[in-house]
């Protein structure tokens, strides 16, 4: 770290000034605006997974100035998540909102949850969550949009590139020695299936 540091430099005081223990009115306005983020653990050895989260715009719940509630939407099962947590509580969260440059980190500590009042707080068109992940908030910032900018993340010209890629089942067909139509077949219904 410290040849690191001799070649960045320090960081401004301003910089490190931002950087809260709380969701404050800003942060609490930002997760409520937000329907994607992505959720980093570590297992006990510390390897590391990041995975996306999605659902309507402030499916992430603020229970108060240091907890959130993030609720667990089907998916596939494998549960990585879960039992990172298990091992390691230590979570990172990534908060977007589409077209903001801007992103909100939220750094804490994470253990899941089944208790039925929580639960009931992120029912969506009458479906409740099974389980849901509890972060209590050590960290709170928001950072700058360099890197959306740099990415053009959000410019429309740049979603072109999509269409150079194979889809997702025919990923999966050819790691799994399958079908791709099937395997595509059955993506697409259970993405109709989600709400």
């Amino acid at each position: 770290m410290a040849e690191v540091r001799a070649r960045l430099g320090e960081p401004e005081a301003m910089i490190e000034a931002k950087i809260g223990d709380r969701i404050d009115r800003h942060a609490r306005r930002f997760i409520a605006h937000s329907p994607f983020l992505t959720l980093a653990t570590a297992d006990a050895a510390g390897r590391a997974d990041c995975s996306p989260r999605g659902d309507y715009p402030g499916f992430v719940k603020v229970l108060g100035e240091r907890t959130l509630a993030m609720p667990d939407r089907t998916g596939n099962k494998i549960a990585d998540s879960f039992r990172n947590i298990a091992e390691n509580d230590g979570v990172g969260l990534l908060f977007f909102v589409p077209g903001t440059r801007e992103t909100l980190r939220v750094n804490g500590r994470a253990y899941v949850t089944d208790e039925p009042d929580v639960l009931a707080r992120m029912r969506t068109e009458a479906k409740e969550p099974m389980l849901a992940i509890i972060v209590e908030v050590e960290q709170v910032y928001f950072h700058c949009g360099r890197a959306l900018i740099r990415s053009r993340l959000w410019d429309p010209a740049s979603q072109a590139l999509a269409a150079e890629l194979p889809s997702a089942g025919e990923v999966a067909a050819e790691a799994m020695g399958a079908d791709p139509e099937l395997l595509e077949r059955m993506l697409e219904e259970g993405y109709r299936k989600l709400y």
